[in-house]
């Protein structure tokens, strides 16, 4: 049996841009200056035409329902213009060259920034609709109207011609207003990307893009973003924001990034967000403060899971699940005495994998390797190397554990000097 499909049309902006607008009667009613569109999942929809014409001084909006066909012209409905009314947006209602075309987006797919240069329209019987984005060099030889003379050049010579870039709406997110971001930031589209490469978005926007995008974040995205930007990035986002709202990012970012963070900001404004954080929270974060960045102490985190040699491994299991979201680090556990002195360390496997009566101090390693408050960065790295560890803790002169060290941390203490 045969299946009727419907044809697919597809048109660019460019080719809709400067049309006439021919009415019932065969007469030119204008130019079409842009398109409205109302911005809907899973393809914003077409709603009308804004238009010039030589009868009215102010753009006037034509209902896309009056459009009878897009040929060489546009065909419409009425018979003359006033018949219609003059421009007037409604709520979810945007002007799509005004808005997008020449406008950075994300391309969220490719975690890039991206230049729009054309848009295209599929056509179906129940409208019109924006369904790719052209980033390409193609897209700008169509807006000038050089695209056969351009094809036939490129074949002639290099018997090639260039491709259309295009991305799926999708895979789009406006940047260009705090407006277009809302409405797209409810699909969580930008979330769909890793927050190191959401990072490198952010530092390649311009400061008032760069905030605008930040601050459309949800708290964990932003926060998890905030620790893989670079430092004098990230003293700008803190900046451009409330107290409240830098308090809740903060407070999802581990202790060692809070400390690195607040160390850069001005002592005025870090002042103020120990103040707003809670009472032991900050007290940690100003330990981490007062030791230099490429020591032990200024590298460690004081989030970590100890235990008393005495507690079975199904109390600790409990524990864990009750606090491993608010921990930094969650590959080992260690063993310490009511002194806080290092006994021993376990691994998260092994904790698992345990019967659920034994005692930790059944289960402990006794060859911990440790490093001081105050060794440096290429003792530490050594360390990391030779027992191939994930995470170090860090003790004073009196084997009291004081923190963790997780690779990550060192990695972003020793890369930048790197090569120097």
């Amino acid at each position: 049996m045969a299946i009727n499909r419907e044809p697919q049309v597809f048109l660019f902006l460019s080719q809709i841009l400067g049309e006439n607008i021919v009415g019932a009667t065969g007469d030119t009613l204008g130019r079409v200056y842009d398109l409205t569109a109302e911005f809907v999942e899973p393809y914003p929809i077409v709603t009308g035409i804004i238009f010039s014409s030589a009868q009215k001084k102010n753009p006037m909006f034509l209902p896309w329902k009056d459009v009878i066909d897009i040929d060489q012209d546009i065909s419409v409905s009425i018979k003359s213009t006033s018949e219609i009314s003059t421009m007037h947006l409604r709520q979810g209602e945007l002007l799509l060259k005004d808005a997008l075309l020449d406008k950075q987006v994300v391309d969220t797919d490719g975690a890039k920034i991206r230049r729009v240069n054309d848009l295209q329209f599929l056509k179906t019987r129940h409208g019109l609709h924006l369904v790719h984005v052209d980033v390409g060099f193609r897209g700008l030889i169509r807006r000038v109207g050089v695209t056969k003379a351009f094809d036939a050049i490129m074949n002639s010579l290099f018997d090639y011609k260039l491709p259309d870039q295009l991305i799926p709406w999708k895979f789009t997110q406006p940047l260009h207003s705090p407006d277009l971001l809302r409405l797209n930031i409810a699909q969580n589209r930008i979330g769909q990307i890793h927050p190191a490469d959401l990072a490198d978005i952010l530092e390649d926007l311009d400061i008032k893009q760069r905030s605008v995008l930040f601050q459309s974040l949800d708290v964990e995205t932003a926060a998890e973003t905030l620790e893989e930007t670079d430092p004098k990035v990230q003293v700008s986002l803190i900046n451009d924001l409330n107290l409240a709202k830098a308090l809740d990012i903060i407070e999802e970012m581990s202790l060692s990034e809070v400390a690195d963070l607040l160390g850069d900001l001005p002592k005025a404004k870090a002042d103020v967000i120990l103040q707003g954080m809670e009472k032991d929270i900050a007290d940690d974060v100003k330990e981490l403060l007062t030791h230099p960045e490429r020591e032990a102490g200024g590298m460690m985190t004081t989030s970590y899971l100890s235990f008393r040699p005495s507690t079975s491994v199904r109390e600790a299991l409990d524990r864990f699940r009750q606090e491993a979201a608010d921990i930094d680090l969650v590959y080992y556990v260690y063993v310490t005495d009511e002194d806080e002195r290092l006994l021993g360390v376990i691994s998260l496997r092994d904790l698992i994998l345990a019967p659920e009566d034994k005692k930790l101090e059944e289960l402990m390693d006794e060859r911990v390797i440790s490093v001081k408050l105050d060794d440096k960065d290429d003792t530490i790295a050594e360390h990391f190397a030779k027992y191939a560890v994930t995470a170090i803790p860090v003790v004073d002169e009196n084997e009291r554990m004081q923190g963790t060290i997780i690779f990550k941390n060192l990695l972003e203490v020793v890369a930048p000097h790197l090569g120097q």
